[in-house]
């Protein structure tokens, strides 16, 4: 069945005309009013309907099928997709409790570092940055020597919220939004609010091992739930008997998938039932090459399920440690009650440059062209290891983000094929620490960060990587 549609396109909007399709479509699907299995108006059907190019419209498909609300099939057009199923994850790498201890015997000189986080310092506006942190001196020198408001401060937050709502759709206000140092720092202050009430915590399979150990530490019980090809297994978590969850939606970490709408609303649904929480980390949410970013978790919540946490660690700089969470109402009443008495954790005068630095129009500027930056990287290497190790390695997790994954099944262990990179110079990084527990099945994977590293870096990198994993003595 095909669908006759004629959205309504606002000349005078802010909003681009292809944000306007796909908005309208997504409410459209959500209501029922477009019912599950429905042929969508071919791209120039509707382009010559809405006399628009095909262009705007190809946008607006593209982003509908990136969150899962449609899909395509092969000479048959655009379909409506059932919001329900889902699809098994062959389960990656190998499984261990911790990283492969280093070979004292190698010696290390790495000239290339693939590490995950690492930023393109050419690409951070350093004068400007500097130019309005001394405004921040000039302007408000008295205030800026001063303890700041225990939540972070107000005109940060302020920019905060009009960001992560037209962005990332997050429906919050400023007193929603509680600042700290780092994304570790949120998860401890969290972990110590549910502590009391919400003692089994389940966490993604694999999954940041990070929250892994600040969860574990502040005394909570650990549930490890397995990946499928769209996201956490959300069958194998209602029957996990968890009232939390830890998830990575919008790019999973490590493997990179990105979970779709179905799967979301299923989600929200166990929450709901369950009477449960959802932490939801959007540590990298601006770096999808291929589609808009995909909107937050948070903006499908109406029970006030979920916490939403951002960060300025990979989009700005890792060392200014900001980073935010979304508190909802029930939890931000808590917050005030018990932890009234905590100072701010992110320094005061960071967060004066950077209120600065989104009130005076840099940010956004900033977000466009590091996404350019790393659209670049993010196509080097995988036309250098397409080029180089294509048919020897499998790419995981290649959409969006910082980092890819390569599976490498050339009877190396995880250990040999680190060390071998490290004798090249190069480093990478092992998987099997974000593992909680599972069987040593399958061929060993590694992590490659490329954000730190340049296009000839990658390279040289990936060309080193070849000769040490590959070539034949």
């Amino acid at each position: 069945m095909q669908v006759d549609l004629i959205p309504y396109i606002d000349e005078q909007a802010g909003e681009p005309k292809y944000e306007q399709i796909y908005r309208y479509m997504k409410r459209q699907i959500l209501s029922g009013a477009i019912p599950a299995g429905t042929r969508l108006p071919s791209i120039r059907q509707l382009a010559d309907s809405l006399h628009l190019s095909r262009n705007t419209v190809e946008a607006a498909y593209q982003q509908l099928q990136a969150e899962g609300y449609a899909d395509s099939r092969p000479r048959a057009g655009l379909f409506v997709c059932e919001l329900e199923g889902d699809a098994e994850l062959p389960r990656p790498s190998r499984l261990k409790d911790a990283s492969p201890p280093a070979d004292p015997a190698v010696a290390v000189d790495y000239e290339i570092d693939f590490r995950h986080g690492n930023i393109d310092v050419g690409g951070f506006p350093l004068p400007l940055w500097r130019k309005l942190s001394n405004d921040v001196w000039r302007l408000m020198p008295v205030e800026a020597l001063q303890y700041g408001d225990r939540q972070g401060e107000p005109g940060l937050r302020t920019q905060i919220a009009a960001y992560v709502r037209r962005s990332r759709g997050v429906d919050c206000k400023p007193e929603q939004i509680v600042i700290g140092a780092g994304i570790q720092q949120l998860l401890m202050l969290i972990s110590q609010m549910i502590a009391s009430e919400r003692r089994t915590v389940a966490i993604e399979n694999p999954g940041y091992d990070g929250a892994w150990a600040i969860f574990r530490n502040h005394g909570l019980r650990l549930v490890s739930v397995p990946m499928e090809r769209d996201g956490l297994n959300v069958g194998l978590l209602k029957a996990s008997g968890a009232e939390a969850v830890y998830i990575t939606p919008s790019h999973q970490f490590p493997c990179g998938m990105v979970m779709p709408v179905a799967k979301r609303l299923r989600l929200l649904q166990w929450a709901e039932e369950r009477d449960g929480l959802i932490i939801e980390d959007d540590y990298d949410g601006e770096f999808r090459y291929h589609a808009k970013p995909i909107p937050a978790l948070q903006g499908l919540d109406t029970g006030g399920r979920v916490i939403y946490m951002g960060t300025f660690s990979k989009s700005l700089l890792p060392s200014i440690r900001v980073s935010y969470m979304v508190l909802p109402q029930t939890l931000l009443e808590r917050y005030r009650a018990d932890f009234a008495v905590y100072e701010q954790t992110a320094s005061k005068l960071h967060q004066l440059t950077l209120e600065r630095f989104m009130e005076e129009g840099h940010w956004d500027r900033h977000v466009r062209k590091i996404r350019k930056i790393y659209r670049k990287k993010h196509a080097a290497l995988l036309a250098a290891v397409k080029r180089m190790m294509s048919g020897q390695v499998r790419v995981i997790g290649q959409d969006s983000g910082l980092h890819v994954l390569l599976r490498i099944g050339n009877g190396m262990t995880e250990d040999e094929l680190l060390q071998a990179a490290a004798r090249a110079g190069v480093k990478v990084y092992p998987t099997s620490n974000y593992w909680g527990e599972g069987a040593d099945t399958e061929d060993p994977t590694l992590l490659l960060g490329f954000g730190g590293v340049s296009e000839q870096e990658i390279e040289d990198g990936i060309s080193r990587l070849y000769e040490a994993w590959f070539a034949k003595g």
